[in-house]
């Protein structure tokens, strides 16, 4: 298991959302809570996270059943769960441990580089999805995007999904095949930087692409947008 901690997902446009929740309406650290079954690792993302402005790590579980108990003593606003640690399933935890606190968001941590697993953990209710041998790079950033109500998966995933992923039968008002793919990464919390890259395109070019996406569909801002694509069947 890599012991690596960190890369990510920001919000660059004028139609992002504002901050959800109550630490980051009052502007206070982004609380949270670790569960992960190796101390070792635990230990390296612990000093990641401690060492990032904002962030307060309240508590520590190497199992389900001490996450479970640090969630409702501690009421986190995000939960960063390894979905490989023994005992009980930790995917399977995850609808009660947002039932239990509604107000705690979840960013699963794995090294399963698995589209499927990753659609499971996000059905469950997770809003976060980082493969430990990036997490250097990408859990700081995942943690804040959950703790805004964002959506963050690992890029690599995020563009097997887009490709993987089937539309309706005819693509919705018009829209390319590229305009589509371009679409489902917003979709997943993705920038236009990120969009680029992903897709090997120029910046400019991706924001080409959404100008018409958002000239086809009537959608502006990033929340309109992600409300169509799900409408549209092209997320899950």
């Amino acid at each position: 298991m890599s012991t690596s901690a960190f890369s990510s997902v920001s919000a660059e446009d004028s139609g992002s959302s504002p901050p959800i929740g109550p630490d980051a309406a009052a502007c206070t650290s982004v609380t949270i809570v670790l569960a992960d079954d190796h101390q070792v690792v635990r230990s390296g993302l612990r000093m990641l996270l401690d060492a990032e402005d904002g962030f307060e790590v309240l508590g520590e579980a190497g199992d389900v059943t001490v996450a479970r108990q640090q969630v409702l003593e501690h009421g986190p606003r995000v939960l960063i769960l390894d979905i490989n640690m023994s005992g009980e399933s930790s995917l399977s935890a995850i609808p009660h441990l947002r039932r239990d606190s509604p107000g705690t968001e979840i960013v699963v941590l794995t090294m399963q580089d698995d589209l499927a697993f990753a659609r499971e953990a996000l059905r469950a209710g997770a809003l976060g999805y980082v493969l430990k041998d990036a997490a250097d790079a990408e859990l700081v950033q995942a943690v804040r995007s959950a703790a805004e109500g964002r959506t963050y998966l690992n890029p690599r995933l995020s563009a097997r999904l887009a490709a993987d992923q089937r539309g309706p039968a005819t693509a919705p008002d018009d829209l390319s095949p590229r305009e589509l793919e371009v679409l489902r990464l917003i979709a997943l919390g993705h920038t236009n930087a990120e969009i680029a890259a992903t897709l090997y395109l120029s910046v400019r070019t991706v924001e080409s692409h959404r100008a018409h996406i958002q000239q086809k569909t009537g959608r502006t801002t990033r929340a309109e947008l992600v409300g169509y694509a799900r409408q549209n069947q092209l997320v899950s």
